[in-house]
């Protein structure tokens, strides 16, 4: 596995403990409809939350929640809609980022509620 996939997987298994640890249902974790695929699906109150991680060595030219294009909101919100109508779930949805700077000193984690909202 390259170390850009290592890293991206050790960074989803701490947004997954993170989110556990504050209280979320985790309900799937990289679940693929046809070729979307939504890094972890959990439940939190009313909602149901898509979320996005993503993981930096650096933030030299971006911080990791800057990488999330329209484009990407977009393949996230169709994959949403296909996980509501295929399991059926009446609540509302919410799209959070959780941005991860992982560095030789420190591992520093952001949680961004509502971070966008499908504008189309």
């Amino acid at each position: 596995m390259s170390e850009h996939n290592e890293l991206g997987k050790k960074g989803e298994e701490i947004a997954l403990e993170y989110l556990a640890n504050k209280g979320f249902k985790i309900l799937h974790k990289n679940w693929r409809y046809k070729n979307l695929e939504i890094d972890i699906i959990a439940e939190k109150g009313e909602y149901l939350v898509i979320v996005e991680v993503k993981t930096r060595s650096n933030d030299y030219f971006e911080r990791p929640q800057d990488a999330i294009t329209f484009k990407k909101q977009k393949f996230l919100y169709n994959a949403a809609e296909a996980y509501v109508e295929l399991f059926d779930i009446d609540l509302e949805i919410r799209f959070d980022i959780v941005s991860i700077l992982i560095t030789d000193e420190k591992t520093d984690i952001e949680h961004i509620e509502d971070a966008f909202r499908p504008g189309w």
